[in-house]
């Protein structure tokens, strides 16, 4: 058995990120028949006992279109009011068209910002667990209306990994306009070589990724190889595959040699706190260790202590993330620090015995204890 069969014989919750370029035709509106064979294929495996959570792009485009606008516009506003009136549209052909499976479906629009905060973090979960449960398929978009970096940036594939995060999925297909990863663009290179799998997301990967994108979707390759590497360290298995082949989720599910398969890289599962905090949590300053206090938390597993700080970075107070670096600058882990800026610079390079007895115990403690730590080298 390969590994990709293998992988997906254990396979049940899936989040399915469906771009632009699949939702609508060439003059930008709606490709009704190409949602109907997505709404169906979904359906069907629904009935089969998988569970299903939809990432949805498409509401600027299909706003555009009952707009009469021939073409997307520079203008910030004229976007927003495309989306909110893009997302009716949009979501009502949804609901109608998975009605004739007896399916209903919820909406939940998102801005990145809604995923930094625990808070709604856990919102989001609790009610994407609730929807579920009811036999409902939440359909997820970015707030586009009034947001401006998610129009501006454009990265539903980044929304969907952290979606597929939170929601503890096994899997994360994106369906796209193309069948894939390749080592170059074949619309440019014909005799391009496909990649069925990757091991790991390096910067070989990542450079691969570069320049390839659609007329419609603003993501391209590279924001759906940087979901992958989110997934992938999060232990959730990715595949990217064309969303107009024939029967595309049931031969992704089956295991089949459909797309590209991204490997989850994880063992054991990364928890929903530790993925937010690597990856939904905004870093608001960063701390640099030694050498010593580097390989006690990548081969030791340990907190770290304020002795091993040697430097610190940024305006944060205590609750907020940090991200750690080495000595040569490389990011090693992130982590939410149990000090302010000031407090830690009171404190670096102190051991326990020096901190007594200059500030006493109120200042004894981890600067970032073990629990709260995401370790990317490990």
């Amino acid at each position: 058995m390969n590994e990709r069969k293998k992988f997906f014989d254990g396979v049940k919750r899936i989040v399915v990120k469906i771009g632009s370029s699949s939702l609508t035709l060439p003059d930008g509106g709606l490709d009704i028949l190409n949602m109907k064979k997505f709404v169906g294929e979904v359906s069907n495996l629904k009935k089969q006992g998988f569970e299903f959570i939809i990432v949805s792009s498409g509401a600027i485009a299909a706003g555009l279109k009952y707009l009469s606008i021939d073409r997307r516009p520079d203008d910030l506003s004229l976007l927003q009011a495309s989306a909110s009136v893009g997302q009716v549209e949009l979501m009502r052909i949804y609901s109608e068209l998975f009605s004739e499976f007896g399916i209903k479906v919820g909406q939940i629009l998102l801005t990145h910002e809604d995923t930094t905060r625990r808070e709604q973090y856990l919102n989001i979960k609790n009610t994407i667990e609730k929807l579920i449960k009811m036999n409902i398929i939440p359909i997820i978009n970015e707030n586009d209306s009034v947001a401006v970096d998610e129009i501006k940036f454009g990265d539903n594939d980044k929304l969907a990994a952290l979606v597929s995060c939170l929601s503890e999925a096994d899997v994360l297909v994106i369906l796209s306009d193309i069948d894939g990863l390749f080592e170059k663009d074949p619309r440019l290179h014909p005799d391009a070589r496909f990649i069925s799998m990757v091991e790991r997301v390096d910067e070989n990967i990542e450079r691969i990724a570069g320049g390839i994108g659609s007329t419609y979707g603003s993501g391209g390759m590279v924001t759906k190889v940087k979901a992958a590497k989110i997934c992938s360290f999060s232990g959730i298995g990715m595949v990217i595959a064309n969303s107009r082949d024939d029967k595309v989720l049931e031969k992704v599910i089956r295991g089949e040699d459909t797309g590209t398969f991204f490997v989850p890289q994880k063992a054991k599962r990364l928890k929903s706190k530790k993925s937010w905090i690597a990856f939904g949590k905004r870093s608001m300053g960063s701390i640099t260790i030694d050498k010593g206090a580097e390989e006690a938390i990548v081969k030791k597993g340990k907190s770290i202590l304020p002795v091993g700080v040697v430097k610190v970075s940024g305006n944060f107070a205590k609750g907020d993330t940090l991200k750690v670096f080495s000595l040569n600058n490389e990011l090693i882990a992130k982590g939410i620090s149990n000090f302010s800026r000031e407090e830690i610079n009171k404190l670096k390079g102190k051991n326990e015995k020096q901190i007594r007895e200059e500030f006493g115990t109120s200042l004894c403690g981890e600067i970032i204890h073990r629990d709260s730590l995401v370790v990317f080298k490990e």
